[in-house]
């Protein structure tokens, strides 16, 4: 697993369904998925933005995503991981697109 990871990226990620959904990440997780997508576990990654501000909802979802889910820390993932999200954390992730003008 990889160690405590620092969120900056602002994604679009496109499930093999057509649905789409954003995705507060970084530079490992964009190329997992990426990697996804050229491996047929996703249709399309897109980055919206990049470095965006450590902001205090980052700082929260951050502690989030690192307290609950697997980190792979290589790009050649065996499985595409979606970090689901609780009710408090889709209204984080809300708060961060508004914040980084993305809403």
């Amino acid at each position: 697993m990889a160690d405590f990871q620092t969120l900056d990226v602002v994604e679009e990620i496109t499930r093999n369904d057509g649905t789409k959904y954003h995705e507060i990440g970084n530079l490992l997780h964009n190329g997992q998925a990426e990697y996804a997508v050229e491996h047929g576990m996703l249709k399309e990654v897109r980055i919206m933005k990049i470095n965006i501000p450590h902001s205090a909802s980052v700082e929260k979802y951050e502690n989030y995503v690192n307290e609950n889910f697997h980190i792979y820390e290589m790009v050649a993932i065996p499985e595409w991981i979606e970090w689901v999200k609780t009710p408090a954390m889709d209204e984080i992730i809300a708060k961060i697109m508004q914040e980084n003008q993305l809403s």
